[in-house]
């Protein structure tokens, strides 16, 4: 692993993923896919900066990451789906094989930027895929006074209605002004946590993306089987 980049990271501490016991029948081992959304446009973000930091971890592990920077973003309705920043986010949804959600709390809840990004993102499929069903999902939030669970809580219901598999980990940051230097997360346990809830998307991330069978739904297979009826029977 190159930990090069994370100067606040035990190197003896980090596992690397154990491919042959974690992934499944249909995996061809490529390295896990993973989007990073972030719910603020201010010029210091740390719901940003913190997505980073997560990002750097995901690659020492192994995992390709890519993140969306949602300014320019219209508000749902307000264009359609042929606008470039709709389709540069659905094309980075179609990607990933897991996401990182991670928003500032304001006013109690999650940004109205990090909810846009998702309310882009539809249920119904794309090109025969539905974009967000059975990939995983791990969710954070940084606050600037006290700690919360607010966000997280929030974007865990959203993560179970996109049909996510949100892992059980989660980070929230309080007083996030405190926690970073020069653009880079203190070292401490508020950190660890975060190097935590990486390990874990991406050890779920190979748990589940080669096992199509954990989201081959019933009620979808007899959808499928009538649409074919219908068809046939024209």
């Amino acid at each position: 692993m190159d930990l090069s980049d994370l100067p606040n990271l035990a190197p003896d501490a980090l596992m690397p993923l154990d491919w042959d016991s974690l992934r499944g029948p249909d995996d061809d081992g490529h390295p896990p896919r993973i989007l990073l959304l972030y719910g603020s446009l201010r010029d210091v973000s740390y719901s940003r900066l913190s997505a980073m930091e997560g990002a750097r971890v995901l690659r020492a592990l192994g995992c390709e990451t890519r993140m969306f920077d949602p300014s320019g973003l219209p508000l749902p309705d307000d264009a359609d789906e042929t606008h470039d920043k709709v389709a540069e986010l659905r094309d980075l949804v179609m990607w990933s094989e897991g996401m990182v959600w991670s928003s500032p709390e304001r006013h109690g809840a999650m940004t109205g930027i990090m909810k846009t990004q998702v309310d882009w993102i539809p249920l119904s499929p794309i090109g025969g895929v539905r974009p967000t069903q059975g990939k995983t999902l791990a969710v954070m939030q940084v606050s600037g006074g006290s700690q919360s669970f607010n966000t997280v809580n929030q974007m865990r219901i959203l993560g179970r209605w996109m049909r996510m598999v949100t892992i059980p980990n989660q980070s929230s940051v309080p007083r996030a002004w405190a926690e970073f230097d020069k653009g880079r997360m203190k070292a401490g346990p508020l950190y660890n946590r975060i190097v935590d809830v990486m390990e874990e998307l991406a050890r779920f991330t190979v748990m589940t993306r080669g096992r199509s069978q954990l989201t081959d739904r019933y009620s979808e297979r007899v959808e499928s089987l009538e649409a074919v009826h219908a068809r046939v029977n024209k």
